[in-house]
């Protein structure tokens, strides 16, 4: 049985672009966002950066503060080992 390290933010199952998208050289942040109410709402924020490193932190400190509005990350084939 192997011990679970839980992150601090969701795992990206190996997509280090996850949540990111390039529009036109902007990079874009998109995550939905799950109420205490039950409902969701869809954040689509423009990071306003053209550099990948720089959007990736950006998208990182995103999570960070809106974490606990997150869904939990999905169980992965590893876990279920």
């Amino acid at each position: 049985m192997k011990a679970q390290i839980n992150p601090p933010l969701p795992v990206f199952a190996g997509n280090a672009n996850h949540h990111l998208w390039n529009n036109h050289g902007t990079f874009w942040c998109h995550f939905t966002l799950h109420l205490p109410d039950y409902t969701k709402q869809r954040l689509r924020l423009a990071l306003g950066t053209r550099d990948f490193s720089e959007a990736q932190e950006m998208r990182d400190a995103l999570l960070r503060l809106f974490g606990p509005l997150l869904p939990a990350a999905p169980a992965t084939r590893e876990d279920a080992r």
